[in-house]
């Protein structure tokens, strides 16, 4: 029995690889659409089960690909990010024969269990009962690696929001903490060999490629598109693709041997590890200055002794409080996933297992402040005059995936915000806002990665 095709047609591109995920792993076929045209030439080629459409598209009203769907007696959602309330579901409903309406952000699931009310009942089948396996035995967070290039300094804000049971349950202020740039490790001597690898971890190394190899055989098998692909200038738009579906799970990013994963629950970003040295909490705190590196290799040898945790022995040893030891971790995660906005290249996958509600420190980071300050504070110079030009005039987007009210702003920057308006190029943007260049173009592409601004 063939499985039911889906259709998701939205401009999103990430927002549409997420959601295609969540139907594969319903052991349904998700086939997308980036314009409302090419939705209605993958409608006519061949017919879907049902639909998922975006109201505001860019080549046409998402409401015409409605009136197809429903000639073609096929049953669809709508989804909006601007056309919002009980009016406009009413009327969609009525006038255009939708099934439901999703404002977006909306749950993930709640839009799946839509679709699965909308197709007709099957008897169970082995895909069914046995759903593809989430290949997240790929992230080997135990072996750890040494950093192949240097890294850079990063500044975090003192104000540390943590999360238990998805309600805050402490804010934690302190000053604002620097973490220093480390150079690049120092190689051994050209006739020196590379020191080896004990039997166990080689053996564990071994164990987690295996079981990785499994893992995608079988989701080849399943016929099951693989969650992954190049992150580029990705990174914004894939966080805000778990904000908008309130999606939990993990998105990881790999570039050579470093892997970093950030975990998300009801779509916001709350915890994240790394297999990087320099990221563990021990480093961590000598880079911030909370810790020498003599007292580090003598909690190392008591962790070694004993198996317990670094922050644990720290607070033993006095030289953290308890307090101090939750404000600490909060800031090493901080640090882990705002690193992730200095990478340009690398790989990334998507997992949807709640890896996060294990944890025991979450921290509270909106989407919308993490993907500014990530891109004010990370992007260099060089990479935001390659991704902005001069003579580029910028405009409000008509379907922004946050509020303004979401966006922390400076006094200069909602003085400035008014004149964006498509008249003026970047460069006069520039001098009426009387600031370095790349601090101008840091403020407005980060509104571009929100999807509030986009290039006339």
């Amino acid at each position: 029995m063939s499985r039911p095709r889906i259709l998701l047609v939205d401009d999103n591109a990430e927002l549409v690889g997420l959601l295609a995920r969540l139907v594969e792993g319903e052991g349904w076929v998700a086939v997308t659409a980036l314009r409302g045209r090419a939705g209605l030439e993958l409608l006519a080629k061949e017919p879907p089960a049902a639909a998922v459409v975006d109201v505001l598209l860019p080549d046409m009203m998402g409401y015409e690909v409605g009136a197809a769907l429903r000639k073609a007696s096929i049953p669809y959602v709508f989804m909006t990010g601007v056309i919002k309330g009980g009016r406009a579901a009413s009327e969609a409903r009525a006038q255009h024969g939708a099934a439901g309406y999703f404002e977006k952000p909306f749950p993930g699931k709640q839009l799946v269990d839509a679709l699965r009310a909308l197709l007709p009942p099957e008897p169970p089948t082995r895909a069914a009962l046995t759903p593809p396996p989430e290949s997240t035995d790929d992230f080997d967070v135990e072996v750890a690696v040494e950093a192949d290039e240097p890294v850079d300094a990063m500044e975090l804000t003192g104000r540390v929001v943590l999360t238990e049971g998805g309600k805050v349950s402490a804010v934690l202020h302190g000053e604002n903490v620097t973490a220093g740039a480390l150079g690049k490790p120092a190689q051994p001597p050209p006739h020196a060999p590379p020191p080896s690898p004990s039997a166990a971890a080689t053996q564990a190394a071994r164990e987690a490629r295996e079981a990785h190899g499994k893992a995608l055989a079988a989701r080849r098998a399943a016929d099951v598109p693989l969650p992954e692909g190049q992150l580029g200038e990705k990174l914004p738009d894939l966080i805000t693709a778990f904000h908008l579906a309130q999606q939990t799970g993990e998105l990881t990013v790999q570039r050579g041997k470093v892997k970093k994963t950030i975990y998300f629950q009801s779509g916001a970003p709350c915890f994240a590890i790394s297999n990087l040295v320099t990221d563990r909490f021990g480093p961590f705190l000598v880079r911030v200055g909370k810790l020498t590196q003599g007292q580090l290799e003598l909690v190392r040898a008591a962790a070694d002794k004993t198996g317990r945790r670094t922050g644990d022995i720290l607070v033993e040893m006095n030289v953290l409080k308890d307090t101090e030891k939750l404000y600490y971790v909060a800031q090493q995660v901080k640090a882990i996933i705002y690193s992730l906005f200095g990478w340009e290249d690398g790989e990334y996958r998507l997992h949807f297992k709640d890896r996060a509600a294990s944890q025991a420190i979450k921290i509270d980071l909106h989407p919308a402040h993490l993907i500014t300050r990530g891109v004010k504070k990370l992007y260099k110079p060089e990479r935001l005059f390659g991704l902005l030009s001069p003579e580029d005039r910028l405009i409000p987007t008509p379907q922004p995936a946050y509020g303004l009210h979401e966006v922390e702003l400076e006094r200069w920057e909602a003085e400035l915000l008014p004149r964006v308006d498509g008249t003026r190029t970047l460069s006069e943007l520039v001098a009426i806002a009387r600031r370095p260049e790349h601090v101008v173009y840091g403020f407005l592409y980060g509104l571009v990665a929100l999807k509030i601004l986009e290039r006339r």
